[in-house]
């Protein structure tokens, strides 16, 4: 996560154990969504005695770029009656998973590749710390360059070299260069690589 998750504790006596079940929760979250913003998790006794239900209440709050919420309760109901609180916290994460999967698949477009879908560039040279790079065309082996900005989803850093694209672009002052970038295709075992070298992105980008 970019920042630490916040873990509050309400009538509820903060533990190791339990602190360490939901850290190794959240590590697991990142498995799914590896660009989660924030997380809050509330742990909560509500009741002493319940007639039904459970005295507990596990509630996650998530924010996933480039603004989705995602709520995630547990707070098991009659036929569960004291159910253990380690028991509701897995609950609780195991509903959030299911909805950083689903979101997770929409936002990177993991369905079915249509034809008009497939990639038409190749990432060819990365620069991660300044923030650029360039795709070569599959087509006519046009080299374009790009920012981290363009790249939709804010997944820069999931673009490695051999990474194949979609792409819009436009006439630059000193060439084309691409204003939507998406992902459509990692690179697999030994994808060609280049030298990143001491190259400058083209004057006036």
């Amino acid at each position: 996560m970019k920042v630490p998750a916040e873990i509050s504790y309400r009538e509820v006596e903060k533990t190791e154990a339990l602190d360490s079940l939901i850290h190794e929760k959240l590590a697991k979250l990142e498995k799914f969504c590896d660009h989660i913003s924030s997380c809050h998790v509330a742990i909560e006794k509500i009741h002493d005695r319940p007639k039904t239900g459970s005295p507990y209440r596990v509630r996650l709050d998530i924010t996933v770029p480039p603004g989705h919420e995602i709520a995630a309760v547990s707070n098991p109901d009659e036929g569960n009656q004291y159910e253990p609180l380690e028991a509701v916290i897995r609950d609780a994460f195991e509903a959030a998973r299911r909805q950083l999967v689903k979101l997770n698949e929409k936002q990177h477009d993991r369905v079915k590749v249509h034809p008009q879908q497939e990639m038409k560039a190749v990432v060819t040279k990365l620069f991660p710390e300044q923030g650029y790079g360039f795709l070569k065309t599959t087509d006519t082996g046009r080299e374009i360059y790009f920012q981290r900005n363009s790249v939709a989803n804010d997944d820069f850093d999931r673009i490695e070299i051999g990474t194949g694209v979609q792409y819009s672009e436009i006439e630059g002052e000193m060439g084309p260069q691409a204003t939507t970038v998406q992902i459509v295709d990692k690179p697999g075992p030994g994808a060609a690589t280049e030298d990143e070298g001491t190259i400058e992105p083209p004057l006036g980008w």
